[in-house]
């Protein structure tokens, strides 16, 4: 079993790291999507992550073997992660059409849940309580961050309502190749398993991409596909690394604020550039709403650590009581 450093200020600051890039990226690809398509964008950092992490494990001697996925299961596994990692990109992507930069990001806080739910379906994982507390909390502050729109989007058939359908259908995706890398970890590295997806995601998403846009694009367009490109591979290492010297646990809980960096790069860059991006004006229950779903997902992430610090008092109480 791998065990951590213990530097947590290293981890705290690497899982914020992770957090804010997240929270900069739907602001990006909001942007981007003006003067490019959801698959030219996509293939371009697919590309572009599969170039460097590829180079990054040639160096080391490292690139994936390919044989082992002649296993049967491997190869069931990589697929599902495949289509599912895929499929959450574009679809994630196409509700960012559709959608604020604010309430896609909100609205995707639902792929940890739903890979905690695949967990209890498929592996028979118990459901802790403050996990039950959690999953309430975040359900009920997605609700709440709608308030006004929820009618419409409920009995609607509105643009937004598409928008929130994409957005929930890439959490879903995202679970299950969540799911799946989680079973591939026996075969493969992580990295090695995130080379082959993005390699896949080149060969499928080249051919049905428009590249024109890329001769005619300002300098502030260049500069957002390339923090795009960068954004997957510097996010995922930093939150790989974090992992290194902090609980998981505690790392997921710090990604949990992810939405409140969306909304505040947001208003930022609303302000700063008002032509390319107007920020969603949230009133007082939306904002309750976004803290409420950052709250549950916090307290889903760190309720094994709840159970675990309880064991352990109750274990001290009766090391006392005997001694």
């Amino acid at each position: 079993m791998h065990q951590i450093t213990g530097r947590s200020l290293i981890g705290l600051l690497l899982a914020l790291t992770t957090a804010i890039l997240w929270g900069a990226l739907p602001i990006a690809l909001k942007i981007l999507l003006d003067i490019m398509s959801a698959n030219t964008i996509t293939a371009i950092r697919f590309l572009a992550a599969a170039v460097i992490v590829g180079l990054w494990l040639a160096a080391r001697g490292k690139l994936p073997v390919l044989k082992r996925l002649y296993n049967r299961k491997v190869a069931w596994l990589m697929l599902i992660a495949v289509v599912g990692l895929l499929s959450n990109y574009i679809m994630y992507l196409s509700g960012l059409n559709y959608l604020s930069a604010e309430t896609g990001q909100v609205v995707i806080q639902l792929a940890p849940f739903l890979m905690m739910l695949g967990g209890i379906v498929i592996f028979k994982e118990k459901l802790l309580l403050w996990q039950k507390v959690g999953a309430v909390t975040l359900l009920g502050g997605l609700l709440l961050f709608f308030n006004e729109r929820l009618v419409e989007l409920v009995l609607q058939a509105s643009s937004e309502t598409l928008g929130v359908l994409l957005v929930i259908a890439a959490g879903i995706t995202w679970a299950a190749y969540a799911l799946a890398q989680k079973q591939l970890l026996v075969s493969y590295s992580s990295k090695q398993i995130m080379y082959l997806l993005y390699v896949a995601g080149t060969v499928c998403f080249m051919p049905v991409s428009d590249f024109a846009p890329l001769l005619t694009m300002s300098n502030l367009h260049w500069a957002l596909l390339v923090f795009c490109c960068l954004n997957t591979v510097v996010a995922y290492g930093a939150f790989a690394e974090a992992l290194h010297h902090w609980e998981a646990s505690k790392v997921s809980a710090v990604l949990a604020v992810t939405p409140l960096f969306t909304i505040l790069f947001a208003n930022l860059t609303g302000w700063l550039f008002p032509d390319f991006l107007a920020a969603q004006q949230l009133n007082i229950w939306s904002w309750l709403g976004a803290l409420m779903v950052v709250t549950g997902s916090a307290l889903t992430a760190l309720a094994p650590q709840f159970v675990e610090y309880r064991a352990a008092r109750r274990v001290r109480k009766l090391q006392r009581d005997v001694f």
